[in-house]
């Protein structure tokens, strides 16, 4: 009887883990192909990208009404279970992140291939744009850069297997949403797809603000990947070995660099608005 009490401790009815924890075999528990989704606007998103949805949880009593009622419809269309819990379940599967009281579970992300993102550029009218990222660590950094790519038209963003953040739900919310609309691809060696990108004619421009050249005298306007590195350490001497030429983002106050995520965005508006788009 002792065993079964303990077996039982800690179920709870409405507990949203219950039906997605890993399965235990031979004593060891199996990772869950899942991932999670905060927030509204990234379950919206996921929807609207025909992401496969596994679950929906919402919380009682919080949250925009408005919000609910969308997505509620959402998941009735695509035939994706809703399921009304306590707000505690909800903080205990965000881990105290953000969440506006509705979470997803989800199929987990499907990084795109380097050749995906070359294909997509040849298929276009106009000149393939993509950012790389070196040693980009913050999961916002990452998010912010994704959510500006797609508002600035870059066809994909490149990141590495390791010593770069990986795409998760910070990653999903901090890029509202552009995380099911702009394709992200993992590559073991950014010095590999460096060479690939230049063997297919693309000019690969990295940032440092050592550089001679501003991004105001560089012609952004062809084919383009511009590597951006971390914050504290730049880019890798490999790496930056390997750019065709360098760039700087002129600055005249005292503080001398500036986040991944923002250095992203002056250059691919410098781009746009070279190009006239």
């Amino acid at each position: 009887m002792r065993e079964t009490r303990q077996g039982n401790r800690g179920y709870r009815p409405d507990d949203p883990l219950k039906a997605v924890r890993p399965a235990r075999i031979g004593g060891q528990a199996q990772e869950e192909d899942r991932d999670v989704l905060l927030g509204p606007r990234a379950v919206k998103e996921a929807f609207a990208a025909g992401r496969q949805i596994n679950k929906v949880v919402l919380a009682k009593g919080c949250g925009s009404a408005d919000a609910e009622s969308e997505i509620r419809a959402l998941a009735k269309e695509a035939g994706v279970p809703v399921q009304l819990v306590e707000r505690a379940a909800l903080e205990r599967i965000s881990s105290g992140e953000n969440h506006q009281g509705i979470v997803a579970f989800v199929a987990p992300y499907k990084y795109a291939e380097l050749e995906d993102l070359i294909n997509l550029g040849l298929a276009r009218s106009r000149p393939l744009f993509l950012v790389l990222l070196d040693g980009i660590m913050d999961p916002g950094n990452l998010g912010s850069v994704i959510r500006t790519a797609n508002a600035a038209g870059a066809d994909g963003v490149v990141i590495t297997a390791r010593r770069c953040a990986q795409v998760n739900s910070a990653v999903a919310r901090s890029s509202a949403g552009a995380l099911e609309h702009t394709p992200v691809a993992r590559v073991s060696n950014l010095n590999y797809a460096i060479d690939k990108l230049k063997s297919q004619g693309i000019w690969v421009a990295g940032l440092d603000m050592d550089a001679s050249q501003t991004i105001w005298e560089a012609d952004l306007k062809g084919p383009l990947a511009v590597v951006i590195g971390s914050e504290g350490a730049g880019m890798s001497r490999l790496v930056g070995e390997r750019c065709d030429f360098m760039l700087r983002i002129p600055m005249s106050g005292e503080i001398s660099s500036l986040n991944a995520a923002v250095s992203f965005a002056i250059v691919a508006y410098e781009r746009v608005r070279q190009r006239g788009v």
